[in-house]
């Protein structure tokens, strides 16, 4: 089993990398920085005649990066209260993708995988960071993905993730958790 991490955040070293970072020690994974590639918005056309258009940015290299693994980590910092813009903006092209011919079998590739999620915030995000979660569950539903986990970290300023004992200590069980999975 393969891991990839799909990171959401545009600060380097921010208190979403290092909680996953924390997660992953030791643990091979593809990292994919979205703030290092060019996505644009998606212009919804699907209910018109042509249907989407293509869009020539890197969202599908990025797609082509993920597709090949069986476990997703979703790493994104709680933008008021919920994925950062960039994390959005990749999941909502997923709505062209699984129109895309270029890849015919997009949902039934998502649905033999499984996705973790982390995300750290400021503001009590172990209540208010939960609609979050909530809607990344409500989009594996939608592809399939078999939802596994998430951990939610406390942290505003850089570095304050360390302070977070719970969140730490859930990376740790996480870690332990991948390890066997991709032993298996």
């Amino acid at each position: 089993m393969s891991i990839a991490i799909i990171y959401g955040g545009t600060r380097q070293n921010g208190n979403t990398e290092i909680l996953t970072e924390k997660a992953v020690q030791g643990i091979t994974a593809e990292k994919i920085y979205l703030k290092d590639f060019k996505i644009q918005s998606i212009e919804d056309l699907r209910h018109e005649e042509g249907g989407f258009h293509t869009i020539h940015d890197e969202h599908n290299l990025v797609i082509e990066r993920m597709m090949p693994h069986d476990i997703l980590v979703f790493a994104t910092p709680i933008y008021w209260y919920s994925m950062s813009g960039i994390m959005k903006n990749f999941i909502d092209r997923w709505s062209q993708t699984l129109r895309d011919e270029k890849y015919p079998d997009f949902k039934h590739s998502m649905a033999n995988k499984k996705a973790y999620v982390i995300a750290v915030g400021g503001d009590y995000p172990n209540i208010k960071g939960l609609p979050l979660i909530q809607q990344f569950h409500y989009i594996f539903d939608f592809v399939g993905i078999s939802f596994e986990g998430y951990i939610i970290g406390r942290g505003n300023k850089p570095g304050d993730v360390y302070n977070d004992k719970e969140a730490l200590l859930a990376a740790n069980e996480l870690q332990k958790k991948l390890i066997l999975e991709i032993n298996k």
